[in-house]
């Protein structure tokens, strides 16, 4: 799975070199190991790592110490602490010395192969972001807060640069959320128009009657409370580039007046005899499935092949789950110092939680999520119970290997059931107690369980009130 990648193990424990080499080796990894923190970096500087794991606690130069020289010497080099001193202070501060995740001793296989897989998964979404960050060097040829280095994101990159300089009418589709106003704008920067102005409406917002008034202006008297005439939107972006957003909301009157603008280029204001020119790139965008309106007879086919001249589809988040981590450290960054004026963590753990839940309100939901969790976290690290239970409702997930005998099988099966056990207890019992504000009596009553077991299980599980 994990072909070409080279990990360096680093422990005083001889059955913990070899057990961690035998394990990486099944998974394709290239293994060396190493006793201590001097002979770790005397192997660094003979061949590259993409991940070091280190144990934290070693004669000499401990964990922390290797953590410290790595970073400064090879900042792109993922480290993982291995400790059997697992308390949280222990790794917030690796986490905060540059580790990319800790895992406690004892672990299983499947522990370290998935640490290692985001670990080297991390590291490639580093290097493209990277990539595309370099490509951008031009101040004009930005795509402003547009995140991602994944594959959908690349190709959207590369469909921009190819529509941008054009003059031709574009139509963005895409769920509510995935940021189409963002890409109408990156557009327009990229265009030939982009000293010109940005303008922008949501469609979705007005009635009929304040729409057409909005877009083609309308003169004195016209309707009850047109005192003035007022210049459209359609006269004032014009020589720019005009985006209107949730194009299917437009009622069929608007649509016959809109597809005269796009064949015309001329309007004509609402109470008004004479037609304005106008000369702007039109850019709209919906999350409605504009064919099956046409079938529905609610949207004007004729329209839809003007404004469908240059598509463009924007993935759901859940479709790029590899973008989540960056979009993750690009709101903390934004709001940590708006809010407590240091920046904020992602606890490796609490991160897993927002990678696996599928957001259904796209990078807008997870945007308002990160913003609610810089404000309610207590302390300069988001852990796992600060996500709200919603998202913590996970699936039951992960990576298996295929066991190779009968008994590996057994061992497999008792183990994922154990976990499964767990996982799904856990949850339960934390969201009995945080739809009842944590008052166990009503939250047994609610499930339908004896209060002293419900108490027991919160125990077992270590669930307390937070604040």
């Amino acid at each position: 799975m994990f072909s070409l990648t080279r990990v360096l193990v680093v422990d005083d424990e001889d059955v913990v070199c070899r057990s961690c080499r035998a394990i990486l080796k099944e998974e394709g990894c290239e293994v060396e190991t190493a006793y201590s923190g001097a002979e770790a970096l005397h192997a660094m500087g003979a061949q590259d790592f993409d991940v070091v794991i280190t144990d934290l606690k070693m004669p000499g130069m401990d964990g922390m110490e290797l953590l410290t020289e790595i970073k400064q010497k090879t900042p792109s080099t993922a480290v993982i602490v291995m400790t059997g001193y697992s308390t949280v202070p222990t790794a917030v501060e690796a986490i905060k010395g540059g580790a990319f995740d800790y895992i406690a001793k004892p672990f299983t296989p499947d522990k370290l192969a998935v640490a290692v897989a985001r670990a080297v998964e991390s590291g490639a979404l580093r290097n493209d972001n990277r990539r595309v960050q370099e490509e951008r060097n031009d101040e004009r040829c930005g795509f402003g807060d547009i995140i991602g280095g994944s594959m959908k994101m690349r190709e959207l990159y590369q469909a921009i640069e190819k529509i941008a300089p054009t003059d031709s009418t574009v139509l963005i589709h895409g769920e509510s959320g995935t940021g189409k106003e963002l890409v109408a704008k990156a557009i327009h920067t990229n265009s030939l128009r982009c000293n010109a102005q940005f303008i922008s409406l949501d469609c979705s917002a007005l009635t009929e009657s304040l729409l057409e008034s909005e877009l083609f202006g309308h003169v004195k008297g016209s309707f009850t409370g047109a005192i003035v005439s007022k210049p459209g939107l359609f006269e004032i972006a014009d020589g720019g580039t005009f985006f209107l957003d949730e194009i299917g909301n437009v009622s069929l009157p608007t649509q016959s007046k809109l597809l005269r603008v796009l064949q015309e280029r001329e309007f004509k204001p609402v109470g008004g005899n004479g037609t304005k020119k106008t000369d702007i790139r039109l850019i709209t965008a919906t999350n409605r499935n504009l064919e099956a309106m046409i079938a529905e007879g609610t949207f004007r086919e004729e329209l839809f092949y003007r404004l469908n001249v240059l598509p463009i589809f924007l993935p759901p988040l859940r479709k790029r789950k590899d973008d989540i981590p960056a979009l993750v450290r690009h709101f903390l960054e934004r709001f940590s110092p708006r809010v407590n004026g240091t920046e904020t963590d992602m606890s490796p753990e609490a991160m897993d939680f927002l990678i696996e839940y599928d957001w259904p309100g796209n990078v807008r939901e997870l945007e308002n999520i990160i913003e609610r969790l810089v404000v309610m976290a207590d302390g300069s690290t988001i852990k796992p119970e600060h996500v709200p239970a919603a998202i913590r409702r996970r699936r039951l997930s992960g990576r298996i290997v295929v066991p190779r005998t009968n008994e590996e099988l057994k061992k497999a099966k008792k183990r994922l059931r154990r976990e499964a056990v767990r996982e799904i207890e856990k949850a339960f019992v934390s969201d009995a107690l945080e739809r009842n504000h944590w008052n166990v009596a009503r939250a047994a009553t609610d499930v339908g369980m004896q209060r002293s077991n419900l108490h027991a299980l919160a125990r077992k599980y270590g669930l307390t009130r937070k604040g």
